[in-house]
């Protein structure tokens, strides 16, 4: 079954995956059917080898683009299918950009990339006492292996037991062509909910990175970028938001949410890539939301036609009402502001600041 549907992805992309000329790269994602974000495994740019990525750099004309989703890939792949850990890779990264003296990753040239990923091996093999795996099969094995195997991690399971998912409905897993948004400044890649998932309010809301793969939005590396010129106003940002950046795009995105939202008649969760002035849908899920936030959309949907009130009350859950009587602070209160970031939790709270899950 794998080796018949990556035939058809193959003679849609025309590629051919491990082809040295033209390769065709995946990314295997899981897809359990109630949403579970962040929870599973990814492994992308998958199909990278010693000869696929010289033509990677043919193909592209970006010798530098090619070793960096190559860098990328033997790190993804060491942490999440051979269980190493990441912290080794991060100090030879950081090690990298300090002798080049810079500070962001895409800054580093591509022969400081080479030298990064015969590293990056050096270092699984120091690990596993074998090679990185070089045939694209043996790693696509190993990656769909791990996605599987990831959806009985800890933090799956805890989020299961927390929203009530039971274990036995397991997932499945997806295997996609690999689009790009790390091949220069005209490649993008974000995360968007079709409403803001906090309060409600009927406006776009995310985040995005110019020059990035997925992975970098939400693991903290950069600094994201909003998508609506409000929103960057509103945060004191100094970056472009996309609607600023790449206009054409942000309103083809706009389309996109529109659609979403009469079809599915829910919030959405997206993410999105924009390779060389071309948007891609990654994927979409019904959004995880705050009780305020629910209230508020089941509300405003139901008013325009989109759900029936009864669907909408429906969707309301009796438990996560409680958190409408949370504890808030007074939005008009004048306060002195320590320190910005995104939210958590929908009321206030006190406690221990801790830095690992398990000691939470």
């Amino acid at each position: 079954q794998v080796r018949e549907a990556l035939a058809l992805v193959e003679q849609r992309m025309g590629q051919r995956f491990g082809d040295p000329e033209n390769p065709l790269l995946v990314s295997v994602r899981s897809g359990a059917r109630a949403s579970m974000p962040g929870m599973m495994d990814t492994v992308l740019n998958l199909g990278m080898t010693d000869e696929t990525v010289e033509g990677l750099a043919r193909r592209s004309g970006d010798r530098r683009f090619a070793f960096d989703s190559y860098r990328r890939f033997v790190q993804m792949y060491a942490d999440v299918v051979l269980g190493l850990d990441i912290a080794p890779f991060e100090r030879l990264l950081e090690r990298a950009k300090r002798r080049r003296g810079v500070k962001l990753d895409y800054e580093l040239p591509a022969k400081d990339l080479e030298v990064l990923v015969d590293a990056f091996k050096a270092r699984v093999f120091d690990e596993m006492d074998r090679e990185f795996p070089e045939d694209p099969e043996e790693q696509l094995w190993g990656a769909i292996g791990a996605v599987f195997g990831s959806w009985m991690n800890q933090r799956a399971k805890t989020y299961r037991r927390l929203h009530d998912i039971p274990a036995s409905w397991g997932t499945a897993v997806n295997v996609q062509a690999m689009v790009f948004g790390n091949m220069g400044n005209d490649c993008a890649t974000g995360v968007a909910f079709t409403r803001n998932p906090a309060i409600g309010v009927n406006e776009f809301y995310g985040e995005f990175l110019i020059n990035a793969q997925g992975e970098e939005v939400v693991a903290g590396m950069r600094t994201p970028q909003d998508l609506t010129r409000k929103a960057r106003e509103a945060h004191g940002s100094k970056l472009p938001s996309l609607q600023e950046a790449m206009p054409k795009m942000f309103n083809e995105l706009l389309e996109v949410r529109r659609n979403l939202e009469v079809h599915y008649r829910d919030i959405q969760d997206i993410e999105f890539t924009i390779q060389r002035g071309t948007l891609f849908m990654l994927q979409t899920r019904t959004a995880k939301r705050t009780a305020l936030a629910a209230l508020k959309i089941a509300v405003e949907m139901a008013k325009d036609g989109l759900t029936s009130k009864r669907e909408a009350i429906l969707r309301l859950r009796p438990e996560s009402l409680d958190q409408l009587l949370h504890p808030t602070l007074d939005p008009i209160a004048e306060k002195r502001v320590v320190a910005r970031g995104l939210p958590a939790s929908p009321g206030a709270a006190s406690g221990k600041v801790v830095f690992t899950s398990d000691d939470a």
